[in-house]
């Protein structure tokens, strides 16, 4: 993207992104630490760990129908990003006043349910704000400001960790400042468009109607993007993979940095690209990094090698989950966009479950390489079904053009 489409991004998507920068440094100083901490300090098994983690995501997708429902009804996203965002900071003080493990299960799950209420009104307000030009692009840079806050927070989390011997519960409380910090800037730079959608009938967020309404085409994105969630468990299975090489405590959230400053490079790019080639193509890209991500993680015989899975896996998800979120935009009617997000995020929270749990329970009983290699089956899957979406929209395309 050029220097001018960039400043052609309005001010409040750039907002958005620095917000989602700073909430994703607070949680992943904190999620970079966390399985570990669980695994060799609570004994926690690995299969309790995909279950931890699958529930707790897949109620951020549960709750994301919701608040993106209600978000369409009261045509006031703003309002509860900043509910879901505010949560989130405060949930980041039970982290280090937590106990045992049922104080941190239950700190997980809150903080998820705060990412719930934010994620879909948050994503549809980017699509409201954004020129349909550079929608692809607009979710780039939100998603490439997030990233860089998801390498940064592990970044911090390392050095504090060092600086502090390995004092998990201290690093815990400085993660609290930039949640606070990201809230602030919701409150004062964000604003709710001028023209807003009309606020339709108040009614429980599946209903038939809008469902239907939705159409194939956004059914079939929700589908693949589900197969492709079953390839993508949680991040927890990479720092678990590389204490496999013996590597320090203190240095295993490199894992999440690595596969941040991947991420970052490339969302930005392939979202700008995007609004000008076709994005299906483009997530066909992405879904072939995943493969030879879950491939090199399951066979490499070293870190260097288990490093450049680990660099795969970052440009995977650049090349996927800003593209996602357009193509939802892209099909779905402007006063359903937050039930369109929330119902997304639900399918894939629940695909993202299943995945942890399978992945978990893989690895306990045949190995860390049975759970990557799954990955790389239902990796292979997911790309079928876009091979299926492309034939299917060329196919649309040429009726149109004949008539």
């Amino acid at each position: 993207m050029t220097a001018s489409e960039s400043r052609r991004i309005p001010p409040g998507i750039w907002a958005l992104g620095f917000v989602s920068m700073l909430m994703d440094i607070s949680s992943e100083m904190i999620h970079a630490l966390l399985p570990i901490y669980m695994v060799t300090v609570l004994g926690t098994s690995t299969l309790a760990v995909g279950i931890i983690e699958g529930i707790a995501e897949a109620t951020a997708s549960i709750v994301k129908v919701f608040s993106g429902a209600l978000s369409d009804w009261l045509g006031k996203r703003k309002l509860l990003a900043a509910v879901g965002y505010g949560l989130g900071a405060l949930t980041k003080l039970i982290f280090p006043l937590a106990g045992a493990l049922g104080w941190l299960v239950a700190a997980r799950f809150i903080d998820r349910v705060g990412k719930g209420i934010r994620g879909a009104p948050r994503d549809a307000l980017v699509a409201d704000l954004a020129p349909p030009e550079l929608r692809g692009a607009s979710f780039g840079l939100r998603q490439t400001l997030d990233t860089i806050g998801a390498f940064t927070g592990p970044l911090l989390a390392i050095g504090l960790m060092w600086l502090l011997a390995d004092d998990f519960r201290a690093v815990f409380w400085i993660a609290v400042v930039p949640a606070v910090l990201s809230v602030a800037v919701l409150v004062l730079a964000v604003r709710d468009p001028a023209t807003e959608a009309v606020r339709r009938p108040a009614r429980f967020p599946l209903h038939r109607r809008d469902l239907a309404r939705l159409g194939t085409r956004y059914w079939w994105v929700v589908g693949v993007a589900a197969v492709m969630t079953l390839a993508r468990f949680s991040e927890a299975f990479l720092l678990l993979r590389f204490q496999q090489f013996d590597v320090p405590v203190f240095l295993l959230p490199f894992v999440l940095v690595v596969m941040g400053i991947a991420y970052s490079l490339s969302a930005y790019p392939a979202g700008a690209v995007s609004d000008r080639l076709d994005r299906v193509t483009l997530l066909q890209v992405g879904l072939a990094l995943l493969v030879l991500a879950d491939l090199t993680l399951a066979w490499g015989p070293n870190l260097l090698v288990a490093g450049i899975g680990i660099a795969l896996w970052g440009l995977h998800m650049g090349f996927s989950q800003g593209l996602l979120a357009a193509m939802i935009a892209d099909t779905a009617a402007a006063d359903l966009r937050g039930t369109a997000f929330g119902v997304f995020n639900l399918v894939t929270g629940v695909a993202l479950l299943v995945a942890s749990v399978v992945a978990g329970a893989l690895w306990d009983t045949v190995g860390s390489s049975a759970t990557f290699l799954a990955g790389a089956i239902f990796s292979a899957l997911a790309l079928a079904g876009l091979v299926i979406i492309k034939l299917r929209t060329d196919h649309l395309s040429v009726s149109t053009q004949a008539r």
